[in-house]
């Protein structure tokens, strides 16, 4: 070979759509899959932590019940007009549907026992855990990847305050007692103005309307739609407090936060919804309506 030649490398040969595809399913398994299970895991042990931090303060008579109350009246300031508002057309939207089908069959004198299940099972959790989600969840979520992106998060860590049982553990409690509140707020609206469509617009008996309803409603529906709201506040606010924490990127990463906290709420509260509504009728198949 001359002196002032150079080799010549050969060119890099072209991917194959075999190499592409393998890449991409790599990057989609990081990038979704194994991403969700992180999320999941984190949320879990979230969830414990504050548990736990939650019962020990309260025993040892550390709990920052300040915080609490704070925490509380702004979820409720929050969440009561909104809730309000939703809670009122959902329940007369229940009442023509009923009242229509009632009267197809001939059974008028059933729609208080048809609304006023559909309300207290369903209607009345749902609604409340919804409003949570939406007003309250994406609150908490702002705020707390708002202190994560000015680095208040990692200064309380350098400082030896433990996040979880400083900032966690208050939230949960107060999104379940809140959460518990709007869900009897939600059921006496709901039942109030179903009863005032049916019997004012629709001519339905007032005596029949009761009735009815207190003939098919039980003590066991009442503690399936409080146990169903003390889940639903516990998942509200574990997934706000950990999208919250786990925000990062500056202010585009908490939006992102705030708006996954809110739309995986959502999909939780239906998930469970679900099942737990099934496995009610599963073990109590006699209460079914």
């Amino acid at each position: 070979m001359p002196p002032g030649d150079l080799p010549v490398l050969d060119p890099e040969p072209p991917a194959t759509a075999r190499t592409e595809v393998a890449q991409w399913s790599r990057g989609f398994a990081n990038r979704h899959l194994l991403a969700s299970l992180r999320t999941v895991g984190g949320q879990f042990v979230l969830g414990v932590r504050s548990s736990q931090y939650l019962v020990a303060d309260i025993v040892r008579g550390r709990f920052p019940f300040g915080e609490f109350v704070e925490q509380a009246t702004f979820m409720a300031r929050t969440a009561v007009v909104p809730t309000l508002f939703v809670t009122v057309p959902i329940a007369v939207t229940l009442s023509i549907q009923f009242g229509l089908l009632a009267g197809q069959l001939g059974a008028t004198s059933m729609a208080g026992a048809a609304n006023g299940l559909a309300v207290i099972r369903q209607g009345a959790p749902l609604v409340a855990a919804m409003m949570l989600a939406t007003a309250v969840g994406s609150a908490i979520s702002a705020d707390l990847g708002s202190r994560n992106i000015r680095e208040e998060i990692a200064a309380m860590e350098v400082m030896g305050v433990s996040v979880i049982r400083r900032l966690v553990a208050p939230r949960l409690a107060a999104a379940v007692l809140i959460s518990i509140a709007l869900t009897g707020f939600t059921c006496f609206i709901g039942f109030l103005a179903g009863y005032g469509f049916t019997v004012m617009l629709q001519g339905g008996t007032p005596g029949s309307y009761t009735a009815t309803f207190s003939s098919f409603a039980t003590v066991d529906d009442l503690v399936l739609t409080l146990i169903k709201a003390t889940v639903f506040g516990v998942i509200v606010a574990i997934v706000s407090c950990y999208k919250g924490l786990d925000a990062r990127h500056g202010a585009a990463g908490v939006a992102n936060s705030v708006n996954a906290a809110v739309v995986q709420s959502i999909l939780l509260l239906m998930l469970v919804n679900v099942l737990m509504s099934q496995m009610y009728l599963i073990l109590f198949p006699r209460a079914s309506f």
